[in-house]
């Protein structure tokens, strides 16, 4: 008989379930867009049946979508456990938008799935398969995971279990699945008093481990400290209070846009900095014309970006759970240059890199592992209240080529992120075969004007063209990317 196992949670995977409440729902999400090739069945739909087989097929490499939360007894932290009951027909649902199927519609129900809490008595993921697209010629998959589960980055690597840079249409017999048999309460409870006992020797070896690597001058120690103080001086500061950053509901609005990776990297060229440095200045540039037709006076604003950071490292490509720091950083909303817009961007990201901001943050998040649930979802509820940032931005690589989900070639993948109170939009930046696909998560409440923000930061990249140099370009997508109104 198969013995009884489980994985607990991180300190920081937990805090997403924390942080959810019945209007923050903390999950990631995406739409894609696909050509049905192979797929299309002969009445003009999408062979549902199939993909469910291919799906089932793949979840041996990916485990964490085979299993449930169960909670240790007393402390209440949660770990994964197998489920028993899985089934493939729940998680792989099918839909259909009515004609004329087009990318309002989408948008309208990405949204609305977006808005729908995930089951926590279930694993924690659903993907939608939605045919019914203008011309039949494409369908669509909204997906969506719990950040419990992953992070960005490793939602990437996801990409890599269930599509293929040829367009195989080929579906291998998977190994045959048998849950472990889920640990009982008792057997939980004695696992963790016994991590509880063994903490107390732990820190002090790692103390003892701290204190010699602090008098080693090529240590990192000295570095992470000083990247720790930076970060709770930053933590503690208040932002400005705007529109987009009240408590929110639970209803949410999606909307997206594309732009060209080249064009993006032109104006790099031409005006320095990073590809980051320009996706924050186009931000900048957007949120000011955004906040300004809201008669917001943005040259008073302290307005602060959180631009997740990857510290996931190679050998741990592939893995579920949580590797993700930060960077908190001022927008210069009140420069009306856009070179010295950048140029101040540049600055800041520059002197990040050097201070290591990221490593303080992450220092934060390993001191939560000593902390009892209870006390982590208090804190959890007053960090709510006082978010040191206005809004958040997060620019994941992609793959640069073609990839295709059982012969059919993915179009786009535009990705939505939670938001929780006072955090009425996300943006999220993905980049995928030549193209820049930028996501708009909005509050249905406070931001009924999404696709506003959306043109305004088309008219901010815009302007960083002219300010390189370069002719102007039409915002030309696909027929899922076009920018229209979602109300």
């Amino acid at each position: 008989m198969t013995s009884p196992a489980y994985t607990r949670l991180t300190a920081l995977d937990n805090s997403f379930l924390l942080y959810e409440s019945p209007k923050a729902h903390m999950h990631i999400a995406g739409t894609a867009t696909y050509e049905t090739g192979p797929l299309r069945t002969p009445a003009g739909g999408v062979d549902i049946d199939r993909l469910r087989t291919y799906v089932e097929s793949r979840l041996h490499l990916i485990p964490r979508y085979r299993q449930v939360l169960a909670y240790v007894p007393l402390e209440q932290w949660p770990v994964w456990v197998d489920d028993r009951h899985f089934n493939i027909h729940y998680h792989v649902r099918h839909t259909s938008l009515p004609r004329p199927g087009d990318a309002g519609q989408l948008k309208r129900l990405a949204g609305r799935i977006m808005s729908q809490q995930l089951d926590r008595s279930k694993p924690l993921w659903e993907m939608w398969v939605v045919e019914g697209l203008r011309g039949g010629d494409h369908f669509a998959i909204i997906s969506k995971v719990h950040h419990c589960m992953i992070d960005g980055m490793s939602s990437v690597d996801l990409l890599n279990v269930l599509l293929s840079v040829t367009p195989t249409d080929t579906i291998e017999a998977p190994p045959r699945w048998l849950p472990r048999p889920a640990p009982d309460s008792w057997s939980l409870l004695a696992s963790e008093t016994w991590r509880r006992v063994s903490l107390p020797f732990d820190v002090v070896r790692g103390l003892r481990r701290l204190i010699e690597s602090s008098t080693d001058p090529r240590s990192d120690v000295r570095v992470m400290l000083r990247a720790l103080r930076d970060t709770l001086r930053t933590s503690w500061r208040f932002v400005s209070d705007t529109p987009i950053n009240r408590p929110i509901s639970p209803h949410r609005r999606v909307d997206w846009t594309a732009m060209s990776l080249d064009n993006v990297k032109v104006v790099k060229r031409a005006l320095g900095g990073t590809l980051n440095d320009i996706v924050l200045a186009t931000v900048t540039g957007g949120v000011q014309r955004y906040l300004e037709a809201r008669r917001v006076n943005v040259d008073v604003l302290d307005f602060r970006v959180m631009a997740p950071v990857s510290v996931r490292s190679e050998s741990e490509r592939g893995t579920l759970g949580n590797r993700v720091s930060a960077w908190i950083l001022e927008l210069p909303l009140a420069e009306r240059d856009p070179r010295r817009r950048l140029a101040r961007i540049c600055e800041r990201t520059s002197q990040l890199k050097e201070t290591k901001q990221a490593m303080g943050a992450e220092a934060l998040t390993r001191a939560a592992e000593w902390t009892p649930s209870t006390l982590m979802s208090l804190g959890a509820r007053m960090m709510m209240r006082a978010l040191p940032f206005n809004i958040v931005v997060t620019n994941v690589p992609g793959p640069q080529v073609p990839l295709y989900m059982l012969g059919a070639r993915m179009v786009d993948n535009y990705g939505h992120i939670p938001l929780i109170d006072y955090l009425g939009v996300g943006i999220v930046l993905f980049s995928y075969a030549g193209t820049l696909c930028w996501g708009f998560t909005g509050d249905w409440d406070l931001v009924p004007d999404l696709h506003v923000l959306v043109e305004s930061v088309q008219d901010a990249f815009a302007e960083l063209r002219a300010a390189a140099g370069i002719a102007p370009v039409a915002f030309v997508a696909p027929r899922s990317q076009h920018s229209q109104p979602t109300a």
